[in-house]
């Protein structure tokens, strides 16, 4: 928990406007939104991001932000609550993610609303596709755990407290087993997972199982070597930037034949 530092130049900041939403998480979310920097509009996609100090900026850091806005999007950065500028809430973070995306919906009404969300961000939204009140109508889950457990082990006191929490609270654990509520995952048309066979925290094997139990339809992709939540920084970059923008293009094409 530091004060978050945004790496937009004061220049570039005169791009996003601050928007914040109301959680069920008992948090104030805050954000930054950013139109398109083309004059068409096809989508606007929310980014949720991985654990660490970085929060939303990660997006802006490193290049997302402005590979989307130049192909067509509007983007939409938030920070999950007790992370940036966000306050504190609860552990329920997939509210959070709702929230956002319901925003993002007010902000764009006549435009698909996507989703990326990487590590944190994608596997509490496999939780959060769940909700009836979501507003994504396709989505990228990166480098996302199957269960808490499965992601804190390799993290021995951090583990030890989760197992503690798992006794008091087990109702709560079976609200936030991601591989049991992808299986509840409705509104969506369809999700695109992303793998590392090189990530050290999260397994491919992890990917498999998650798209076995996505009842959307699902694509699996997996590259050969990248650190966890690091694609973007690795030598699969250009390759993944390319699936990421045609999985988005694609994915609004279908949607608009669907409702022709």
């Amino acid at each position: 928990m530091v004060q978050w530092r945004s790496p937009l130049s004061p220049e570039q900041k005169k791009e996003w406007q601050p928007i914040s939403a109301k959680s069920k998480s008992g948090a104030v979310i805050k954000g930054l939104f950013a139109k398109s920097k083309t004059i068409e509009e096809k989508g606007t996609i929310v980014l949720g991001h991985p654990m660490g100090k970085e929060a939303k900026g990660y997006f802006i850091k490193y290049g997302y932000t402005d590979l989307l806005r130049e192909n067509g999007f509007n983007t939409v950065v938030f920070d999950i609550n007790g992370f940036g500028e966000s306050a504190h809430g609860n552990f329920s973070y997939h509210e959070d993610i709702v929230a956002i995306g319901i925003k993002a919906s007010k902000l764009t009404p006549d435009i698909p609303i996507g989703y990326h969300g990487i590590s944190l961000g994608g596997q509490m939204a496999t939780i959060a596709f769940a909700d009836t009140t979501h507003r994504y109508n396709f989505a990228i889950v990166e480098s996302a755990a199957t269960t808490l457990e499965d992601f804190w082990i390799k993290f021995p006191v951090a583990y030890k407290v989760l197992t503690l929490l798992n006794l008091l609270l087990p109702k709560y654990r079976k609200q936030v087993r991601m591989i049991e509520r992808i299986k509840e995952a409705k509104n969506l048309q369809s999700l695109l997972l992303i793998y590392s066979k090189s990530d050290a925290w999260v397994s491919v094997e992890m990917g498999r199982k998650f798209k076995e139990n996505c009842p959307v339809e699902t694509e699996l992709w997996i590259v050969d070597n990248a650190e966890h939540a690091s694609i973007m920084k690795s030598e699969h970059r250009d390759d993944y930037a390319n699936k990421i923008l045609d999985y988005f293009d694609t994915s609004i094409k279908r949607l608009a034949l669907a409702q022709n």
